[in-house]
């Protein structure tokens, strides 16, 4: 069950095919934004629910990401990396919905649901485990742990997207396991 938060590469494949959506989607194809959506869908809600802290906003600016992207699909370049390009553009109206909104309420953990069940291979009772060992983090770590593990970032990829150094996501990332695998493993020790 960790092991699936140890993903280290976005497979080559699937960047590819989500370039070629977004090329397609700049040609205005609806059916591209809809296998878009499909496929990214889980990754933009986890990032729109870890900064909005509401699974309703979560959910309207999650569709707000795929209506930004339909407008400016032409803007994409090829050579940057498809998935960051779409986690920067919701981050980015995550945080003018933030500075529009002037708030920041608490999660409450039911709300807390971006890793989805039907893609981790996990039964019911692992699932709530692993929810509740991400609950031990801190609101930053558990945020590059969903980025690494549900969207398949590289740590310098999501650096740029959370604008800290490098070094900085390498240490709370592996903070974050330490905790997470005393947590699975019942240490209190953290």
């Amino acid at each position: 069950m960790f092991s699936m938060l140890m993903i280290t590469e976005y497979p080559p494949q699937e960047r590819q095919e989500l370039q070629a959506l977004l090329c397609r989607i700049a040609a205005g194809e609806r059916e591209a934004l809809a296998e878009l959506y499909r496929r990214t869908r889980t990754a933009v809600y986890g990032l729109a629910l870890s900064y909005l802290k509401n699974a309703h906003t979560a959910q309207d600016v999650t569709q707000d990401v795929y209506v930004q992207v339909w407008d400016c699909a032409h803007r994409y370049r090829p050579t940057g990396s498809p998935m960051g390009w779409l986690l920067t553009v919701c981050r980015n109206l995550c945080l003018m919905h933030l500075r529009r909104e002037g708030r920041n309420t608490t999660l409450e953990e039911e709300q807390w649901d971006a890793i989805p069940a039907q893609q981790t291979g996990l039964d019911a009772e692992e699932r709530v485990l692993l929810q509740q060992a991400l609950a031990t983090l801190g609101e930053e770590e558990r945020r590059i742990i969903l980025l690494h593990a549900v969207t398949g970032l590289k740590h310098r990829e999501i650096a740029a997207l959370l604008e800290l150094p490098l070094s900085t996501v390498l240490s709370k990332y592996n903070r974050a396991l330490k905790k997470m695998r005393a947590y699975l493993e019942g240490d209190d020790a953290r």
